[in-house]
């Protein structure tokens, strides 16, 4: 099954670290609670850099209890590198803020089955169709459902390494083609506007790639893909279906439930990443504001 806080025995808590900060790990695949720092307040350069190194071990980081306004989560999200704009438009000409938000509710503020974007419900590694991919996605806890609306992450690393030694010698040196205009279609989602394709134009990564921090060898895939370079478009999609189902089994898979005010950052270099429709959409709000860290060229 897939793990969750409560099913995970609870580990040790890391301590003796800057301004009383604390680490436990909360599951397998990867994911640390990181308790006694306010992100809301300017952090030291030794918090900074703990952070960061919980960050890079156990790939994903809880924070509860936050109350950070835009203003604050843009300034501790630069802690960790350039923050990454958005290709989507609000309007023509209008970009989403830098501080965006991923929720349910249409523009009227009423919760919906059918928000206006719904990309995130599938797995995804964000802004894959750039040049030089997200580092990191930060998410911050505004409003969520009584129960459900929770945030799937399947560790790509784990998964490379279960592949057979036979599929990992085929897939070595593959290229693949991401793009938005790719992600629009392959999500259902109202197609990409010209000046969207222009602002994002296709890109292409190696399937597998090498995390530039720990040098370990990791699936690179997802919704954002469009087909493997070189090699016959649907036979190319076939083999990006079937590592997708790979890495998503239950064993890769780590499952977070929302709290109110829970700041969550993930590494997009080893994680794939999507939302779930286990609430009723038509009833309760779910809103988070998000950031996104700028990565580097995959390689």
């Amino acid at each position: 099954m897939v793990q969750t806080h409560s099913e995970m025995q609870a580990g040790a808590a890391v301590s003796g670290m800057p301004g009383g900060m604390s680490v436990r790990r909360i599951a397998e695949i990867g994911g640390a609670e990181i308790s006694g720092v306010d992100l809301s307040q300017p952090l030291s350069p030794e918090t900074r850099d703990a952070i960061y190194a919980a960050f890079l071990e156990h790939f994903i980081i809880v924070f509860h209890d936050q109350d950070l306004d835009p203003a604050a989560q843009e300034a501790f999200s630069r802690n960790f590198g350039d923050l990454e704009g958005n290709v989507r438009r609000l309007a023509p000409g209008k970009l989403a803020p830098l501080v965006n938000l991923v929720t349910n509710m249409d523009d009227s503020g009423n919760p919906t089955e059918t928000p206006p974007t719904h990309g995130n419900y599938f797995w995804h590694t964000d802004k894959s169709y750039r040049p030089a991919p997200s580092l990191a996605t930060i998410l911050h806890a505004k409003l969520v459902p009584s129960s459900g609306g929770d945030t799937q992450f399947a560790n790509t690393g784990m998964a490379y390494d279960a592949l057979p030694e036979e599929t990992r010698q085929r897939i070595a040196d593959l290229k693949v083609v991401h793009s938005w205009e790719a992600s629009r279609r392959n999500t259902g989602n109202v197609p990409a506007t010209a000046e969207e394709i222009a602002d994002s134009p296709p890109v292409t990564h190696p399937l597998v790639r090498t995390h530039p921090d720990t040098g370990r060898k990791v699936l690179y895939m997802g919704t954002h893909t469009s087909h493997i370079e070189g090699m016959d478009y649907e036979e190319g999609r076939a083999l990006l279906r079937e590592l997708l189902e790979f890495a998503e089994q239950p064993q890769f898979v780590f499952d977070h439930q929302w709290r109110p005010g829970d700041v969550v950052m993930w590494d997009n270099r080893t994680l794939l990443h999507r939302a779930v429709r286990n609430y009723d959409m038509k009833l309760e709000k779910r809103l988070l504001h998000r950031t996104v860290v700028k990565g580097t060229v995959p390689v």
